[in-house]
Parts: structure tokens; C-alpha cells; sequence
């Protein structure tokens, strides 16, 4: 294990975008976990580092979590992702894996690093020692960064199924639904975009145009994954004494309206739906049980249930699930019992993930992995890859999909494909095929 990272304190608070435009943007192993412009709350934290073995972080133990302190949960250790279709394999199910160069999983140790502790306004620097502090001391007079030039609407999308594609899909969803082979199925699909991407300035397009508390930039050589994921997976901390997992499924959408009262409507639609809450709940009693394998008994919880949350282009039905580690408990023996995500396949998981690799007709990638931090004391917090763009040269890919129940209707399906997607293609200058 490397040594602790030092910490010095800026002097003053600056923007987290200049900071990054001026130290990190240009490095070739580099991340920005992104609490949003203008955050009220929560922590922003951008760093470099080098590619590291993923087995070293499953093997951390997430049970043995230290208390917070006044530089922040997350004071070294690493940030990367990993892929769905491993995960899927890992847990029982077919899967196709892609050799499109980019990783199924990727970690960086971080070396150096800057976190931004929105709430009190304070920029904290993590480094060795004979850089921490003047680490600290190059934040202060940073210029803020210009914002992203537009980009042409010029990269040809190849979406991987047709509207009416898609469509035929979410019938038979249902009808494996009527067999009883299933209760929800989340169906996805995917957009590549032939263009050549620059990640910074896609990256920067798209936090400006759809926010989110956890966005996400993360590169190492020629790839990239870029991110507005509103969806926490797995947060890690110590709670009166003892470690406790939370997880946040998202299941329910609706735009956001086109003026107030509309905006309002749709959020108590969305509030009041039959089929979102049904749909919300089942991915609740999934993440219990998942969470209750590695939880002490009794001590799995449901802490807030069917909440609507807001975003620039959607309003979302969020619940709330935690519980007690077990002593022992590991990184890997967490996402063993919870990843791939109950959001992402359905319930029940292992036929939910299996029907869904017959009719994806593909892998998904990164797309429906996740992605974030985990601490050298088990701390972690890693988001959903979703909302999210995967770079590669000369081309990058936007999944989108959604959760599928006897009562979905498939043109308001698609539609929802549509809303979801179409903010990250925007940002890499393409626009979604016709139809959806």
C-alpha cells in the first residue's frame, strides 16, 4: 500500500472547472468527479494517477471504514469503472464482451488530486508531501475557464436498433413477463457516433447543458467516459460506529414541462404513476435482498421511498436502500452481492440479465457499469454509467434504455430512450436518428 497522501489547504475557493482546464484537462491518466456548476453541497474531487490492478481495490475492506474528517471522505485510494457485461458474467449470465479498446475495468492510484467541499466553500490538496502544498498554493489565481465552443451537429449516429426495433423488443419483454420469467426488464440500446471527440470540451458541454450530482470525467491514453449520472450505486461510510452501504436505484422518468405548470404536472404524473411506483418498488425489494448478503441481519432498511428528484431534462423517481457491513466485507464481496445494479436488469436479476442479453442483440460496455471512488479505508462511492458518453478514436457510444413492465407502453417507451439519450449525444456535436 502506498504512503498517505499529505494535505495542504488553498487559500481561497476557485471554480473546480478552472482548476481542472489548468492542471488536469491535458494529462493522459486524469478524472473529475463533478458535484455540478454551482453545487450547494457535496464534493468535487479531480486528480491524476497511474492504471492499477483491479484486483487490489476488490480486495480493500469496505467494513473498516474510518469516520470522515475535516479533509473530506476521500483522502486517496482510486477512481475508475466497471463494465456491465463482466459484471453480468461474473454473476451467472451470459454476456458478450467487445474488443473496441476500451477497458472492461479501469483504475487509476491517485497520485495528486484537489477536492472542492462545496458546502464550506474550501479547495483541499492531497499529494506527497513536497507536493501537496504547493499543489495548494497553484489553485489560488487560477483564471476561470473559458466556456466549450459549440459543436457542429455533424457526427453520423448508428443507432443500434430502430424505433419500431425497439418497440418489438419491449413486447417480448412482456411476453416473458406474462410467462413469469420476469417481473421488470430494463431494455437498452445503443447510439455510436463516427466523429473524432475531444473528451475535455465534450465533457464540458455536457455538464453545462444537463447537470448532474454525479458527473463524471475519467481518462487514461485514448479512452474516456464522460458523465451526468444522477444515479448513486454504492455509497460507503461510517455511521455511528459501524459501516454502512446506501444505494439510490432510480426507476420512473418523465421531460420536464415546457413551462411551470406543466413542469409540475409531470412531476405529480410521475409521483402518482401506477406503473413507475410498481417498477420502483420492485428494484427495492432487489437491492434488499442483494444488500442483505453482505448486511448484518435486521439492520437492511428502506430509507426514503418513491421520491421524486429534478434535472434539467427529467424528473426521476428515486428510492433509498442501506444497510449494516458485515465484519469481514470486502469491495468485491459488495458488488459480488449488488453489481450489476437492480436499476440496470430487473428482477429477478440472473433471469432479468439473461432474457436481456437474447434481445440486446450486444454488449452494453461501460454503459450500465459504474464508476467513482474508493477510498484506502473502504470508503467508497461509485455512481450508475448512465446519461454517459464512452470515448474511443474516432468514435464514441451513448446507451440509453429503460425499465420495462407488463403496463409499459411502447411508444411512451421509446420516447423516454429519446429524452435520455439525447443530451449526451449533443455534447459530441450528433443529434438521434429519426424516430427517436
Amino acid at each position: 500500500m502506498s504512503e498517505p497522501l499529505a494535505v495542504a489547504h488553498a487559500a481561497q475557493w476557485v471554480d473546480p472547472a478552472s482548476v481542472f482546464a489548468a492542471l488536469f484537462a491535458g494529462g493522459p491518466h486524469v478524472f473529475w468527479l463533478d458535484a455540478g456548476p454551482d453545487a450547494p453541497d457535496g464534493w468535487s474531487w479531480m486528480g491524476s494517477g497511474t492504471p492499477h490492478d483491479a484486483a487490489r481495490v476488490r480486495a480493500v475492506r469496505s467494513d473498516a471504514v474510518s469516520p470522515s474528517g475535516d479533509a473530506g471522505p476521500f483522502r486517496g485510494g482510486w477512481v475508475g469503472w466497471l463494465s456491465y457485461d463482466d459484471a453480468a458474467a461474473r454473476a451467472g449470465a451470459p454476456a458478450t464482451r467487445e474488443a473496441d479498446g476500451v477497458p472492461s475495468s479501469l483504475w487509476l492510484r491517485v497520485e495528486r488530486m484537489v477536492g472542492f467541499d462545496h458546502a464550506n466553500r474550501r479547495v483541499i490538496a492531497f499529494g506527497p508531501p513536497a507536493v501537496a502544498g504547493e499543489l495548494a498554493s497553484s489553485v489560488a489565481d487560477l483564471a476561470p475557464a473559458p466556456p466549450a465552443p459549440s459543436v457542429p451537429m455533424s457526427g453520423r449516429v448508428r443507432a443500434r436498433h430502430a424505433p419500431d426495433e425497439y418497440a418489438a423488443l419491449i413486447k417480448r419483454c412482456r411476453d416473458a413477463i406474462r410467462e413469469g420469467d420476469a417481473y421488470q426488464l430494463c431494455l437498452t440500446t445503443r447510439f455510436d457516433v463516427e466523429a473524432s471527440v475531444d473528451p475535455v470540451q465534450a465533457y464540458a458541454r455536457l455538464r453545462a447543458s444537463t447537470p448532474a450530482h454525479h458527473g463524471g470525467f475519467i481518462r487514461s491514453g485514448d479512452v474516456a467516459l464522460l458523465s451526468a449520472s444522477p444515479e448513486r450505486f454504492l455509497h460507503v461510510e461510517s455511521a455511528a460506529g459501524a459501516a454502512v452501504v446506501r444505494t439510490r436505484p432510480i426507476k420512473g422518468t418523465r421531460p420536464r414541462g415546457a413551462d411551470a405548470a406543466a413542469d409540475v404536472a409531470l412531476a405529480d404524473e410521475l409521483r402518482r404513476s401506477e406503473k413507475e411506483r410498481a417498477e420502483n418498488v420492485m428494484i427495492v425489494d432487489l437491492m434488499r435482498n442483494d444488500l442483505s448478503r453482505v448486511c448484518v441481519p435486521g439492520t437492511v432498511g428502506v430509507d426514503g421511498l418513491l421520491e421524486v428528484e429534478s434535472y434539467p431534462a427529467v424528473h426521476q423517481l428515486v428510492s433509498t436502500v442501506s444497510g449494516r457491513l458485515r465484519p469481514g466485507t470486502t469491495l468485491g464481496g459488495i458488488l459480488d452481492a449488488t453489481f450489476p445494479a437492480g436499476s440496470m436488469t430487473g428482477a429477478p436479476k440472473l433471469s432479468a440479465m439473461t432474457i436481456l442479453h437474447a434481445l440486446e442483440g450486444g454488449p452494453r460496455g461501460v454503459f450500465s457499469g459504474c464508476f467513482g471512488w474508493v477510498g484506502d479505508d473502504g470508503a467508497a462511492d461509485l455512481a450508475m454509467v448512465i446519461r454517459s458518453i464512452v470515448v474511443r478514436p474516432g468514435s464514441a457510444y451513448v446507451g440509453a434504455g429503460g425499465g420495462i413492465t407488463w403496463r409499459s407502453d411502447a411508444a411512451a417507451e421509446v420516447a423516454e430512450v429519446g429524452i435520455k439519450a439525447r443530451g449526451p449525444l449533443a455534447a459530441v456535436g450528433a443529434a438521434l436518428p429519426p424516430g427517436w
